[in-house]
């Protein structure tokens, strides 16, 4: 395991310093990018692994340590959120690994709610895909600076200049190089750093181990041509001589306010450009800036503590079967055992044990800042979205929910194993992994799963499976959207329901739904139901299109 520990109590007047050491932010892409990959490598170029796993599932390889559950590790995907802690070149470095696969976006889009900047991971061969895309809007809706890292140029892609050409013309941001790749495809070698000319050419090596650098010469040297090859050198010096009179000098305003990327090239599965970048990162990426809340906003160093609930994760440790609450520390100092004023709860209660948290592994901690993610173990007290804070009375905004497209009753194989089936339903809600509806008029309470994609299907019947070995059967309905009914239950009972294509749900409060079996019946429903307030989504504030 990473070495965690724990940091030495600071005073009051230390609270600032601290913050300003803190680098929090996500990986995003479009599947097969490279995310993952680019993940480990960057943990192993920081110290906090000592080999890097395998992203691919393959005999005696090592897994990805951000890719944990079983689901990930036999598919070679991500399909959970993933929060790394280390130490770097004196930065405190929380890094958020985020699902790639559209079909859990719902889990991306909270963790980009936690971070203050993102990087974004583009294929060479293929630049900015549609799933990058919905990505970066989001990015650009939260005020995110983005960092973006082209990967895999050590197959064949496309120009360099194409690139950056897309990044601008796509995206609407300055695409600003920070290296330069020297060869392409088979003959990429290396990356000339654009700010200092400094050209690093580095070494192949098993997959895994760090690549070292091997001999280096100047741009207008001409042992550059015996290093890296006569058409490879000459190229490399007609791109830096174009790029010297069109590329703008990176302004940090502009990169805070989105209106600028910085880009850097490499291939992080041969560890090319890999440490250069993570040394930029770091350097580059901002500290925790003050962030909105309901009675304004609240400044990280100089406020009391404050913090949210993104996510919710059990069964992280199969020895304990517990729940843990993932608390990003918006603001002040966070000490073991303090108490908080929860405002969703509106009362006031302490804090249960925390953890610095590696991917699956935990440590317990007494001491965090604004900027961190903990892990607190979660006896039922919080859910996702729950504001926390020291006498501030602030509440931050809801996280996201997507409107579930796609419907399944769900049954255990055996009727032995309805207690476990029911708990671990439960945990799975909680999570945020699934949305669990309940048919009102039906004599047995079956669950019925609500989800965006059809893989958060296949993950819950893994993880059922896996985690409480509890085999089960999907049966797939033919609804296509829920509308929620914003009522009183006296007044639920007043409205005029369709004959057909419809089917009367309520969650686990009580709130009631209708599924419809396509856009007419929502009309409809609508149509009959006037004085109704009838929505895609049980909050509108919350509501994103996946």
């Amino acid at each position: 395991m990473a070495t965690l520990t724990d940091e030495p109590k600071v005073a009051a007047e230390g609270v600032a310093a601290e913050v300003r050491r803190r680098r929090t932010f996500a990986i995003i892409s479009h599947p097969d990018a490279g995310k993952t990959t680019l993940t480990e490598k960057l943990l192993l170029y920081s110290g906090a692994i000592e080999l890097a796993g395998a992203v691919q599932q393959k005999a005696r390889q090592r897994h990805a340590r951000s890719d944990w559950l079983a689901m990930e590790q036999k598919r070679g995907i991500s399909v959970t959120s993933t929060v790394l802690q280390f130490e770097h070149a004196g930065r405190c470095v929380n890094l958020l690994d985020t699902p790639g696969h559209q079909d859990f976006s719902e889990d991306t889009y909270r963790v980009l709610t936690a971070v203050d900047s993102a990087v974004m991971v583009l294929d060479a061969a293929k630049g900015v895909e549609r799933q990058t895309l919905k990505l970066f809007e989001v990015c650009r809706r939260r005020g995110l600076p983005v960092l973006t890292f082209v990967n895999k140029m050590d197959v064949p892609g496309r120009d360099p200049l194409e690139l950056l050409d897309e990044i601008e013309s796509v995206l609407g941001m300055a695409a600003v190089p920070r290296n330069w790749p020297i060869g392409a495809g088979a003959e990429f070698q290396g990356v000339y750093e654009l700010t200092s000319g400094q050209i690093l050419r580095f070494e192949r090596l098993a997959r895994g181990e760090r690549a070292g650098l091997v001999g280096t010469a100047a741009l207008d040297d001409p042992g550059l041509d015996l290093l890296v090859g006569e058409r490879p050198a000459r190229e490399l010096r007609e791109a830096a001589e174009l790029l010297r009179g069109t590329t703008p000098e990176l302004d940090r305003e502009r990169f805070l306010a989105g209106r600028q990327t910085p880009v850097f090239f490499g291939s992080a599965l041969n560890n090319f450009g890999v440490q250069p970048f993570l040394e930029a990162l770091v350097d580059l990426a901002p500290s925790p800036p003050p962030r909105e809340s309901d009675r304004g906003l609240v400044d990280p160093e100089t406020s009391g503590f404050s913090g949210f609930v993104f996510k919710i994760q059990a069964n992280m440790d199969p020895q304990h079967r517990d729940s843990m609450a993932f608390l990003r520390v918006v603001s002040g100092r966070f000490e073991k055992g303090m108490a908080v004023d929860h405002s969703r709860l509106g009362r006031r209660l302490r804090l249960p044990q925390a953890h610095r948290v590696f991917a699956q592994e935990r440590e317990t901690t007494t001491e965090a800042f604004a900027g961190d993610v903990v892990g607190l173990v979660n006896p039922g007290l919080f859910v996702i979205g729950d504001t926390v804070s020291d006498g501030l009375g602030l509440t931050f905004p809801p996280l996201p929910r997507f409107a579930p497209e796609l419907f399944a009753r769900l049954r255990p194989e055996t009727t032995d194993k309805n207690k476990a089936f029911q708990k671990g339903l439960r945990q799975l809600e909680e999570e945020g992994a699934i949305q669990v509806l309940y048919e009102t008029d039906a004599i047995r309470r079956e669950p019925i799963l609500a989800a965006v994609g059809e893989l958060q299907f296949d993950l819950v019947q893994s993880r059922l499976e896996q985690e409480y070995r509890v085999a089960t059967r999907l049966e797939r309905l033919p609804y296509t959207s829920a509308l929620w009914v914003r009522a009183q239950p006296r007044q639920a009972a007043e409205l005029d329901w369709p004959l057909r294509g419809v089917l009367r749900v309520e969650d686990r409060t009580g709130q009631l739904a209708a599924l419809c079996e396509g856009r007419w019946v929502e009309d409809l429903l609508i149509e009959k139901n006037p004085k109704f307030e009838l929505a895609r989504i049980v909050d509108e504030r919350t509501a994103v299109t996946p």
